[in-house]
């Protein structure tokens, strides 16, 4: 069948997990029961040995078009033909209903819609990433996938046969007309858990539209891009696994940065570096009970510290801390993109940044949403005196490096904010601190970042000490208070971010790399795209820049828009774009769209 774009792919789940499903109706990544649980479906990686669900209209010339049902992430998959038109609509029960047979559903609701249509079916598991052998036996009303230690039932009223290591099915619907597919799982050596009536296909598919509406009409947002913003607010809600709060940057893993390179990472987890922009995104626009959720994960993270007091940059979504990294060379990669790696090795790297970004969320939840308690703070405080005696040290910095430890300017600066919102919440709460070295310290850091993060030649702050290369994480500056937006020296790094990269900058028509890969190497071989969050955080730098000059504003408002332009057919974006304006990178992207809702949300309001 070979690989599609990236971009094509529409995305459902449950807050357990997550299926993508492409525009020809095949569902090619399907982790189960979790969103870190090996793969059954996993074509995306591997278009032979992955394993994938298909469900299409049996028409040569058939065309494809893809939508959410409004305010919802139910996925409706349409095809059009000379023979008529039909839908696969694609969802996973949410909210609950009380006496159902089972849980992690995922159900295809298959309708000729005009005319008369025939259907194919084939579907292949490929149980633990493709490493685990599996049997095809015939039930009732369906089969059954019987690995070990797991067993998938694929049932519905219409006749499925067995065809290898997989099943298929041929099908007729009229003109209103609809069959269900419903693949849960089962008990080993059992039958494949009954056909689902329609009634109670209906029934589902009603309830799950009504729990996404309800939520997203919580959404006190009311500016303009008011769909993209709910849109990101949908896939972040999409993307919390429900039993913990936790938040997962994404649910793919290895999808590459850079066709045919090394560039490929498990995002499976939950960074605390998310926490801040989460917190500060949901709570924007209305989502305090999710703010809240999250909260109490990072509550929980910060009564598991290390021996000597420090915490780890990223935890499973169950909390756990070993995220030992794997390749599975068994698996080729998306379009031949090795190796594809499950764990992620940066799980122990030192990055400061991470403390900025903790204290940042804590500060800013116990001022729009709870206060916090005695016990956190206790907690707390050990973090920060930890920053204020290791923030000299060198460290991988934000973006993961593989290569030796710098000085990142980055770090420096979220060490900065980590003891800044020390203060000022033990100001604000009258909680005990040690004010006076916190604030000796913070003043040290402030001074050091303006003396060697700071390129004269360069007109504008570098990457890291001794560095002359740009890093589009300094835009993050004037975003957590440390300069004005209109101070001098910000003003010049945004010029200097702003050209492009044959003229030393980092942008390329409203889209903003990271930095210079050959110029700042970063351990690693091979090209990457743009970095989505990198030009959102470029449109809200614009945009308190341009509170006090209008030409910014109007620059800050087009970055905008032609950023919604580079989101796919559903609104959703990868973690990079590339050079033909495709998605790369691990998808959806939990940090492009809180960054999208920060610039949205801001931006609206200068405007206003």
């Amino acid at each position: 069948m070979g690989y599609q774009p990236i971009e094509n792919y529409g995305v459902i789940g449950d807050m357990h997990t997550v299926a993508l499903v492409g525009v020809n109706g095949s569902v090619d990544w399907y982790c189960f029961p979790h969103f870190d649980s090996p793969s059954i479906f996993g074509a995306i990686l591997d278009d032979e040995k992955g394993g994938s669900f298909r469900i299409w209209a049996d028409h040569c010339s058939a065309r494809h078009r893809q939508f959410y049902w409004p305010e919802t992430n139910v996925l409706v998959t349409r095809f059009l033909s000379e023979d008529g038109i039909g839908e696969v609509v694609d969802f996973m029960p949410v909210g609950g209903i009380e006496g159902r047979r089972g849980t992690h559903q995922l159900i295809r609701r298959v309708t000729t819609v005009r005319g008369e249509l025939s259907w194919q079916l084939s579907c292949t598991p490929a149980f633990d990433y493709g490493r685990a052998s599996h049997e095809v036996l015939p039930a009732e009303n369906g089969v059954s996938f019987q690995s070990d230690p797991l067993a998938l039932g694929l049932a519905s009223g219409t006749r499925i046969e067995p065809d290898g290591d997989g099943a298929s099915a041929s099908f007729t619907l009229r003109e209103g007309e609809t069959t269900t597919f419903i693949l849960q799982e089962v008990e080993r050596n059992a039958g494949c858990g009954g056909a689902l009536p329609e009634g109670e296909s209906e029934e589902l598919f009603r309830h799950t539209v009504a729990y996404w509406r309800s939520w997203i009409a919580r959404s006190t947002y009311s500016g303009r891009w008011r769909e993209m913003v709910n849109r990101s607010a949908l896939i972040l809600k999409l993307l919390t696994f429900a039993p913990t709060g936790a938040i997962v940057a994404a649910p793919t893993t290895s999808l590459p940065e850079g066709i045919g390179g090394e560039r490929n990472w498990d995002y499976r987890f939950t960074w605390v570096r998310d926490a801040a922009f989460t917190l500060y995104a949901l709570m924007r626009i209305g989502f305090t009970e999710e703010a809240e959720a999250f909260m109490g994960w990072i509550e929980e993270r910060a009564h598991e510290l290390n021996p000597d007091g420090s915490l780890q940059i990223m935890y499973g979504i169950d909390g756990r801390h070993d995220l030992s990294e794997q390749q599975l060379s068994h698996l080729k990669g998306y379009r031949d993109s090795a190796p594809v790696r499950i764990g992620n090795g940066a799980y122990d790297q030192l990055q400061l940044d991470i403390y900025g970004e903790l204290m940042d969320s804590v500060y800013l939840y116990n001022k729009h949403g709870s206060p916090i308690s005695y016990d956190l703070w206790i907690q707390l405080r050990r973090l920060v005196n930890w920053v204020a005696d290791s923030w000299r040290k060198t460290d991988e910095g934000i973006w993961e490096v593989r290569g030796d430890k710098r000085d990142f300017v980055y770090s420096k600066l979220m060490c900065w904010v980590a003891l800044d919102r020390g203060i000022r919440l033990a100001d604000k709460r009258s909680f005990p601190s040690d004010r006076d070295r916190w604030m000796r310290v913070r003043d040290e850091i402030y001074e050091e970042i303006m003396e060697k993060g700071w390129s004269e030649s360069r007109q504008a702050f570098v990457q890291s000490y001794g560095s002359e290369s740009l890093d589009a994480s300094n835009l993050m500056m004037p975003l957590v208070f440390f300069v004005s937006p209109t101070d001098p020296r910000m003003l010049r790094t945004l010029d200097a971010t702003l050209r492009s990269p044959s003229e030393g900058g980092l942008v390329s028509n409203s889209l903003t790399f990271r930095y210079d890969v050959c110029e700042s190497p970063d351990g690693l071989t091979g090209e990457e795209g743009t970095f989505n969050i990198c030009s959102f955080w470029l449109v809200e730098a614009l945009t308190r820049a341009g509170a006090h000059d209008p030409a910014r504003l109007e620059e800050a408002r087009l970055m905008f828009e032609k950023m919604l332009g580079y989101s796919n057919h559903l609104g959703l974006y990868a973690e990079e774009t590339g050079p033909l304006g495709e998605a790369l990178g691990n998808f959806p992207q939990a940090f492009t769209h809180l960054a999208l809702i920060s610039a949205a949300f801001n931006l609206d309001r200068v405007l206003g």
